[in-house]
């Protein structure tokens, strides 16, 4: 699976602690080698369209849309 990113991402994850900037790497780096790696808890968020999350910490997600073999994380 491929990710993007948009400006709006950029944005919020400027305004992260460094703590939670941390753990999303982490976090990116796990789902680039297996997005279903369980702590990561991906799964589908909307029950009829391509919205999904994936678990950075207990407080903090990060969800995207899947269109074909992208993931745009918004």
């Amino acid at each position: 699976m491929n990710s993007k990113t948009t400006e709006r991402f950029w944005k919020c994850y400027e305004k992260l602690p460094i703590r939670i900037k941390r753990m999303a790497k982490e976090a990116y780096k796990q789902f680039q080698t297996n997005p279903y790696y369980p702590s990561l808890n991906f799964k589908q968020v909307h029950s009829t369209r391509p919205i999904f999350s994936v678990r950075i910490t207990k407080d903090y997600r990060a969800v995207g849309i899947i269109q074909g073999e992208d993931i745009t994380v918004k």
